[in-house]
């Protein structure tokens, strides 16, 4: 039994490790094509010629994905936010929020974790579960990774995944696992489980997830990192 549960783990782990590399690799392109716009010219106004890219990365498990600024990156904006959303039955959608600091609407997403992680650290991000009352009302999972230019950090690309999709593509090799498992943030919340008594978003406190990722992440019997990502396959809770 525990050789098969083993067994079921790696295959879990693997394909988690895959849908995140899957996502990031979608945002190649659009990083690839918002480095190049900023390089040649770093304005508002010629973020359109990102959108082939844009709308190209939706898909499969993205249904939101575009390009982010950094402040007082563009010349004749202090945000820029070129996002679009969709899905194979829905036609890309433009987002549009306001980017007026006076404005009682403004959004300021450089207070968010999926901008500040990649800006702080330079590296990519997985932000979530959380409900995005901005788009959908939904729980999700948004990736980014920053762009830079001259060497310096210049906002980020990202993609929204909808947490019921990611579900449904790892819930049958979850299940597999027997009971209490789950796929868990870096701070121990759940993304997804095989257990009600476990829903999204809620705080796995039988393992101290975050004191393990500070020590290192080093698998055990009931923790493992899928892949490169932050997500943790916790089991027998």
């Amino acid at each position: 039994m525990n050789d098969t549960r083993t067994l079921a783990g790696d295959e879990v782990v693997e394909q988690v490790s895959a849908l995140v590399e899957g996502v990031f690799e979608r945002l190649k392109p659009l990083l690839a094509a918002a480095e190049s716009v900023l390089a040649e010219s770093p304005s508002a106004a010629a973020l359109h010629r990102i959108r082939p890219q844009v709308t190209e990365a939706l898909g499969g498990l993205i249904v939101g994905a575009g390009f982010v600024s950094a402040p007082r990156v563009l010349t004749d904006s202090e945000f820029g936010f070129e996002w679009w959303t969709g899905s194979a039955s829905d036609a890309p959608s433009q987002l549009f929020i306001s980017l007026d600091p006076g404005s009682e609407n403004f959004l300021d997403y450089t207070r968010q974790s999926w901008f500040t992680v990649p800006r702080d650290t330079g590296r990519r991000h997985i932000n979530g579960p959380y409900v995005d009352y901005l788009c959908t009302d939904e729980y999700t999972l948004t990736f980014t990774i920053p762009v830079l230019l001259s060497g310096s950090f210049a906002g980020v690309v990202g993609a929204d995944v909808y947490v019921r999709e990611f579900e449904r593509a790892v819930r049958p090799r979850l299940r597999a696992l027997g009971r209490g498992a789950a796929l868990l943030n870096a701070q121990g919340r759940v993304i997804v489980s095989n257990s009600v008594r476990q829903p999204t978003g809620s705080l796995v406190r039988e393992a101290d997830v975050p004191a393990w990722w500070s020590a290192g992440a080093e698998p055990g019997p009931a923790l493992r990192r899928c892949g490169d990502s932050p997500i943790v396959l916790v089991t027998g809770t």
